[in-house]
């Protein structure tokens, strides 16, 4: 068969989702409701068919902490990839949205529509060459684990390029989907391509989860 079914688990929530605020690199851990939706979400995969047997996480501290408690559950190790790290927003990181647009107008326009070569001064990265490293993540993991099931715990940023990868969408379009903190996204790779077998399921969730993006 050669599939691989991946869920996909954005980290839970920061203090600066809740401020709204760019992080990209920045090291920021959990605020008490990302802990609990971690927690929710590892007892929600233990219980789930089929199970995940392997987890992978972006070795950033959101992402760890949010990996921990999947980890305990579902009674595996922590693999860490720092190729699934979040985008590097270079100057824009620490800054909110509203900080960012009224700071660098002209770079966030590039960011809002989504230019696929800028690159965000002081270190930033490209759409382009951030999206390079994660479908070239997203292809060793398939490759290592055929016909496996594999939770990988990451960034609003790095799913947002999983999904793309996945139905084929190019990098500038806007952005049609949601991005919960602790989302489940389950995501098949095999000899027919990559499909989308679910996105954003937040049933585990006691209630509602933040996106750093307003959409309908």
């Amino acid at each position: 068969m050669n599939d691989t079914l991946f869920c996909f688990i954005r980290h839970g929530e920061t203090p600066w989702n809740a401020e709204r605020r760019i992080q990209g690199h920045t090291d920021i851990g959990l605020d008490p409701e990302g802990v609990h939706q971690a927690g929710l979400a590892g007892r929600w995969l233990a219980a789930s068919q089929p199970r995940p047997g392997f987890l992978y996480s972006s070795d950033l501290l959101r992402a760890r902490l949010t990996a921990e408690p999947l980890a305990e559950a579902l009674r595996v190790s922590i693999r860490y990839v720092p190729a699934l790290r979040e985008r590097r927003y270079g100057f824009f990181e620490g800054l909110t949205y509203d900080e960012a647009r009224a700071s660098h107008p002209q770079d966030y326009a590039a960011f809002e529509h989504r230019e696929p070569d800028y690159a965000f001064p002081q270190g930033g990265e490209s759409l382009r060459t951030f999206s390079a490293r994660v479908v070239g993540a997203l292809q060793a993991l398939h490759a290592a684990h055929h016909d496996e099931v594999v939770a990988v715990v990451t960034h609003g940023g790095v799913l947002d390029i999983i999904n793309r990868f996945v139905r084929g969408n190019p990098l500038d379009t806007p952005r049609d989907f949601h991005i919960p903190n602790t989302g489940l996204n389950w995501v098949r790779a095999g000899i027919d391509g990559w499909h989308i077998l679910s996105w954003a399921e937040t049933r585990h969730l006691d209630h509602g989860a933040l996106d750093e993006l307003d959409i309908a």
